[in-house]
This record gives structure tokens, sequence and C-alpha cells, in this order.
């Protein structure tokens, strides 16, 4: 399904929780994450925001930058850069960023949820949490205009096609870049935190039973969350439970009560409301949209 090829970033929740760097799942619009990756040059959005992207963080999104000409200006977790380009930049979900392009910036940003790089990274902690920055050679440029032409197209094979590329990518930037851009490590207790809450959707783990897991507090563990993601820990349960509800609404032909029913909610009803709360539409209305039914 092909219907995310329209945005680039989406709100990850209605209320956010931190308003001084806010937490999206891409920027500026309130539509959920249907697609493997999605894929947009630079002018495409940035000219719109005037050259420039406020300081915001994504909770459950890498994110993969070629900027072959321009001027640019960012930061990284308050760390000021500007590199020259042809350069690329691998930006973990988490860690805070913003841009300052000159206007005609030429360039690519490819974004894709974490649970589509990490199974292709076993060993690749590292790379999943941390930026780098490297030179962009004529390889990396031409991984990501391949990149481009499959995210367009509808060839067979197409999501397996996209992530041997973005995983292809993402080795490459590292390896040129490897820690050139690296902020603080990751807390291993929130390393283990989000590979523990995907797991337990449908257990309906609460905060405190993953706090439990981790030998912390439940208060700690929002601390951290905060600290790290600038959302508590609640509310990052919450924000990939419905993740998770977009991708089974997207990908299967469940209906919506064996959907909420997978995650752990016994009453149709509350998962509508829960839903609806958390991305303004109802899980019916949203399913409809992605078909081409919807407003």
């Amino acid at each position: 399904m092909d219907a995310g090829v329209r945005f680039w970033h989406f709100a990850d929740m209605t209320q956010p929780t931190a308003p001084a760097i806010p937490a999206y799942q891409l920027y500026g619009e309130q539509h959920a994450f249907p697609d493997v990756l999605h894929c947009e040059a630079i002018r495409d959005r940035a000219a719109g925001h005037d050259w420039r992207i406020g300081a915001h963080r994504h909770l459950h999104l890498h994110q993969l930058f070629l900027l072959r000409t321009g001027e640019i200006a960012l930061t990284l977790d308050g760390a000021r850069l500007t590199p020259a380009p042809p350069v690329a930049l691998s930006i973990p979900r988490g860690v805070a960023h913003s841009f300052r392009f000159a206007a005609g910036t030429e360039g690519h940003v490819v974004t894709l949820p974490l649970q589509e790089l990490a199974p292709l990274f076993p060993d690749g902690a590292e790379a999943l949490d941390r930026p780098a920055l490297a030179p962009a050679d004529a390889a990396l440029a031409a991984l990501f205009r391949a990149i481009a032409a499959e995210h367009r197209g509808s060839a067979p094979l197409r999501a397996g096609m996209l992530r041997a590329l973005a995983g292809q990518a993402l080795a490459a930037i590292w390896r040129a870049g490897g820690q050139a851009a690296a902020g603080p490590a990751v807390d291993p207790r929130l390393v283990r935190f989000a590979a523990a809450v995907p797991d337990r959707l449908r257990d309906r783990w609460s905060v405190a039973d993953h706090a439990r897991a981790l030998a912390v507090s439940p208060r700690h563990l929002s601390r951290l969350c905060r600290a790290a993601w600038g959302i508590s820990a609640q509310g990052y349960v919450e924000a990939q439970t419905m993740r998770e509800a977009c991708r089974l609404l997207a990908y299967t032909r469940a209906s919506v009560q064996s959907v909420g029913h997978q995650l752990g909610f016994d009453d149709p009803s509350y998962f509508t409301r829960a839903f609806r709360r958390h991305l303004g539409l109802s899980p019916k209305a949203y399913r409809a949209r992605l078909d081409g039914q919807g407003d």
C-alpha cells in the first residue's frame, strides 16, 4: 500500500508532551505511516517552511539524509553542525534535530520505522541508536536515487527492495562516518524498554510491568523516557500501541474488533475511542482513507 508517499512528517500524538522539543511521527501532519518507508526531496517539504525545519524528534522513526548541494546548518541534540555537501546523515529515533537550508538546497530524506531497519542489523545497535555524518560519494548518491525510484514505483517485491536499499544506505553512512556526529549513547535500559514494548502489546503490559522487568521504578522509567524522547513511559507505550494498530489496519484485512483484540483491548468501543483520541479519526475511517474511500 503506497498511501504514505504523500507525507514526510506526521504528528505522533495529538497532544505534545514536550512543547520545547515536540515528538512527531513525521513533521506537521496528522496521518499515520502506512508504507515501508517514505522518500522525499528536501525542497518538497523545506521550501514550504522557508527552508527551516524546527527542532523536533521522532519516537519510532529513523531518518537518512543525502544533501547534494547548498548550505546546511543543523543541530543534533543541541550540537551545532555545518557540514559541506555532498554529505549524508543518519538520525536515529529520539535524537532532537533541526535544519536550516539555503534556498534551493538539493537532496533527499528517507524515513522509515525502526522496526523495518532493526531486523537487518542484529549486531548494529550502535548504528541504530547514534547519529552519524559522512561524505556522500557517488555510490551513496546512487543508493538514494535507487530508493527514490523504487519508492515511486510498484514493481514486484517492492517492500523487500526498499528495506534492502535503506539498510545498505545506513551501513554505508555508518562505515564512512562512524561516530563523527555521535552523541551520547542511549541508556541501555531504554533500549531494552523500546525492544520489549512491541513484544508485550498483546499482553497489555503496564508501565509498572516494564519498570519491574528493568528493575527500576515507574517514575524513574518515565524520567528516562522524557530525557531521551520528550515523552512519558505511558505516552511511549500508547504511541507504540497506536502505531501497531495503524500497521494492522493498513496491511491486514482483520476486522477492527480483531485488531483491537490483538492489541489487548477486550472492549471494541474502548479501542475505537483510544484510536480516535490519538489519530483524530476512527479505525474504520482510517482504513477507508488508506483505501481511497475517505475524504
